[in-house]
């Protein structure tokens, strides 16, 4: 499974793919916007934290997986134990 990472915090970035590894997934995380977020591609699952994220980025995000067949979790919570819950969630 393929996870974009939206948001968060960038000293954790290392953190959040070796969580999403755990989980067996692949991940892109992109704490802050470098080139208005063209390599997204099309994820199994997008992961908005909407807390550390400008509503710009998100728009971004949205727009690059709109008609895609990508789930979408938000959370105000950066933190891994709020990913954590996300991934038990939306992964299988």
């Amino acid at each position: 499974m393929s996870i974009v990472i939206v948001g968060g915090n960038e000293c954790m970035t290392r953190q959040y793919k070796e969580l999403c590894g755990e989980f067996n997934c692949t991940a892109k995380v992109y704490p802050k916007t470098t080139s208005g977020l063209k390599s997204i591609g099309s994820p199994d699952l997008l992961v908005l934290f909407t807390n550390t994220v400008s509503h710009k980025m998100v728009r971004c995000a949205l727009n690059e997986t709109k008609g895609r067949n990508t789930k979408i979790a938000r959370s105000h919570r950066s933190s891994m134990a709020a990913l954590r819950s996300i991934l038990e969630e939306h992964v299988s």
